[in-house]
Parts: structure tokens; sequence; C-alpha cells
């Protein structure tokens, strides 16, 4: 049976690990955030030590037939209902999420690998997942046509809701976004969209309604 210091251990490298990766994606805003990326990792790492010595005690009983990795293969397919839940389909070619759904289950995967005591793979594996979310996107913005859309940037106030801002955007049907991330500052809310195809007067009239929005503290265009 495992030790209580090498459990302990297992369980909190894996929230450490799940953190570190949820701290980048807190940083953009999103939905699955910081406490969302520590608990999948821990459950995943807890769900892995189950697995492996929860069931020592019937351990060569003539009854049961044991095969340890029954338990941590539903890991890979239970949590797509999580990555599922995170991916928003707002038209037909305009997908949002997918990013955020693939690093929930890589960090189940990393969970699952400290879980068994794979220390230096999940170390690995969290720099990684790191530098691809964080760092990738410096290559991105520089390569990726996506990026060299027309943009749109809202400065708020700290204290301002981003998905009412958001909703108030998504309310114009005509206009397709390439994408919008969420920035934190110490004194405001900085949001930035791109967009994939024109304005026309109708969004650009809900951008004025914006304006008068009492939160709202500054609204730049690209164009």
């Amino acid at each position: 049976m495992i030790s209580w210091p090498e459990l302990l251990l297992r369980l909190f490298l894996a929230a450490i690990f799940g953190a570190v990766i949820g701290l980048e994606r807190e940083r953009r805003d999103w939905a699955a955030g910081l406490r969302t990326h520590m608990l999948v990792s821990m459950g995943s790492a807890l769900i892995m030590l189950v697995s492996s010595f929860g069931f020592q005690d019937i351990v060569g009983a003539s009854y049961a037939e044991l095969d340890p990795s029954r338990v941590a293969a539903q890991i890979v397919s239970g949590i797509g209902f999580i990555g599922a839940g995170a991916i928003l389909l707002r038209k037909p070619g305009t997908v949002m999420g997918l990013t955020t759904a693939s690093g929930i289950w890589t960090v189940a995967g990393i969970g699952m690998a400290t879980g068994g005591g794979m220390y230096f793979a999940a170390s690995i594996a969290t720099v990684l997942a790191f530098l691809i979310l964080w760092g990738m996107q410096v290559l991105q913005r520089k390569f990726s046509d996506k990026f060299h859309n027309k943009s749109l940037t809202i400065t708020a106030k700290a204290d301002a809701n981003p998905r009412k801002i958001i909703n108030k955007l998504l309310e114009d049907r005509k206009v397709d976004f390439a994408d919008f991330s969420v920035t934190r500052r110490k004194k405001s809310l900085v949001i930035e969209v791109k967009l994939l195809n024109s304005a026309g007067s109708h969004f650009l009239r809900t951008v004025d309604s914006l304006k008068d929005e009492a939160y709202i503290k500054k609204i730049s265009w690209n164009k």
C-alpha cells in the first residue's frame, strides 16, 4: 500500500501542476480557470491512486480478478464531458473554446501521470503545456492570418462583467467573430475582439451603445 506522505505528495503536486496551467487560462478570464484545472488534475491523480492501490484488500482473492488500468481508463472518456462543455459553436465555421477543452484534457493527463508517480513526465508536460498556451501566441500573432483581421478593443472598469459586454456584442448576428480575449489588469478590464468580416453600420451602432454604459472607459477601433 502507498504511504500517506507519498499519497499527499502526489495529490499536492497534481494540484500545483493544474494551477500552473489554470493561471494562464484565468488570466484570459475563461470559464475554465484556476480552480477548474486544479480540480481536474488532482481528481485525475486521485482516480489513478484508487485504480492502483484502492483494491489492495482483495488482491489475490479467488473471487476477484483485478485490472488496475480499468478505472484510470475512464478518465480519458469521462473528461470529454467537461471539455465538450467548454466548446461553443456560435455559427457554422465559428468555434470557440477548443483550446480550453484541449487544455482540460491535457491537465487530466498530467494528473494521471502524477497519480501514477511519473513526476518527471508530469513536470515536462506542465511546462510544455504552459509554453503552448502562452508562449506560442507570439508566433501565432506573427504568422497566422486570423490575428491580422480587424479588431475592436474595449477597455472597461476593473469590476465590469466581461460576459455582459461579450453578450452585448453577440446580439449583432451579422458579424462573425474570429476570437476574443479578456485580460484583467489592476485598474481595468480589456476585451479584444477579432472579426472575420467587415463591420457594417448595424455593428457600429452596437459599439456606440456600449460607449454609453457607465462601466465602459474606452473603445478603440482598428480598421
